[in-house]
């Protein structure tokens, strides 16, 4: 693509993703539009750098993608101070958490993760014939160490915990993780999908443990969720064992050079992170002057308690007849909850006034049943 008719699309570009970001996101459906806020992705565009970087790679669309990832491994490696031996890439960090499953279980073996996870993780135990272990969070959300270490869980090959939790938002101390890591034998991972958000990493723990291994992903805040960009760190040895699992040309070139870019230009993204955190502080805010109970969170996301009566599922579909998607969690014992994703504050605006609508409308019904019960 020469050079002109490149800038000549990045302007196009950039233009269309000014006036996407002053509009609430949009998810295809019947007639309309919706406020997407079920999946926790990142609504804002690409900083021009690494969108540039992806319509060069569209230029070579014809090449197999480097085999390895090396490039893009040597790039995170350098990123995080780590060596490339230390760095496995991912089609996203699913993909990550699919080769753990296949290297290091068996069918009859048990896995462990602290609940409520990522649900993914269930199926990935099934398809590999092995025992689902579930270790509950305190009620206080710290982390449920003696459980892991001398419960059920003490079996298991490896033991799952997410840091920022999801669908929580909550956040452990990651001393709380080193003494877990210390203590046991087994593997831990840590999934880190939503790290940027929160206070803390565990990579610094690396280059003392090898049986700590920490995922994160591209996918949350770095606005790449359609791309599939994600990363595992960790000992030589289990990163190898991985790596020998895994599909050639696993990743494709567009992948490559973003996750490469966004490792170049993170400081881009900062005012986007700021904006996220500003917007969960204040949707949290407002949800609990409606009546909510709010996690308190560190990723991208919140965790709502409705008031007392009321069900999560029964306020899912009366937001979706606004136009507005927000995930429940009954299958977790969250049947009262909601949770939403903090994107632009138009989106947030509207998702807050749709809440407010129907509060106000459930407030002046004085013959309203509970709310579980309406249909």
């Amino acid at each position: 693509m020469p050079d002109a008719k490149l800038q000549s699309v990045l302007s196009a570009l950039s233009q269309q993703a000014s006036e996407l970001n002053a509009l609430p996101s949009t998810w295809p459906v019947p007639d309309t539009r919706c406020v997407k806020l079920d999946t926790n992705e990142n609504p804002f565009a690409l900083p021009p750098p690494v969108m540039q970087s992806a319509l060069a790679a569209l230029e070579r669309q014809y090449l197999y993608p480097q085999d390895d990832n090396i490039s893009l491994r040597e790039a995170a490696a350098k990123a995080y101070g780590l060596g490339r031996d230390q760095v496995i890439a991912g089609n996203g960090s699913s993909e990550l958490l699919g080769l753990i499953y296949k290297a290091f279980l068996n069918p009859g073996d048990a896995v462990a993760m602290v609940s409520p996870g990522f649900s993914f993780n269930r199926k990935l135990a099934t398809l590999q014939g092995a025992q689902f272990l579930e270790i509950p969070l305190s009620k206080a959300y710290s982390l449920p160490t003696e459980q892991l270490l001398f419960g059920p869980a003490k079996d298991a090959k490896f033991i799952l915990l997410a840091n920022p939790n999801n669908p929580t938002g909550t956040f452990v101390p990651v001393a709380d993780i080193e003494r877990l890591v210390a203590q046991s034998n087994q593997l831990i991972v840590v999934d880190e999908a939503y790290v940027d958000f929160a206070p803390d990493n565990a990579l610094r723990l690396l280059d003392r443990y090898s049986n700590l291994l920490v995922l994160r992903t591209f996918s949350k805040s770095y606005a790449a969720a359609g791309i599939r960009v994600g990363f595992g760190f960790g000992h030589p040895e289990i990163i190898g064992r991985l790596r020998n699992l895994q599909n050639v040309f696993n990743m494709n070139v567009i992948g490559h050079a973003v996750g490469i870019s966004i490792l170049s230009h993170r400081v881009a993204y900062e005012g986007n992170h700021r904006h996220i955190k500003s917007e969960r502080q204040r949707v949290s805010v407002a949800l609990s002057q409606l009546g909510f109970s709010v996690t308190p969170s560190h990723a991208n996301f919140l965790l709502a308690q409705a008031p007392s009566g009321q069900d999560g599922t029964w306020w899912q579909a009366s937001l979706k007849r606004r136009k507005i998607l927000v995930a429940v969690f009954p299958e977790d014992g969250l049947e009262n909850c909601i949770r939403v994703s903090i994107g632009t504050k138009p989106q947030m605006d509207a998702f807050l006034a749709a809440v407010g609508d129907i509060s106000g409308r459930l407030r002046n019904d004085s013959g309203a049943k509970p709310v579980a019960h309406l249909h």
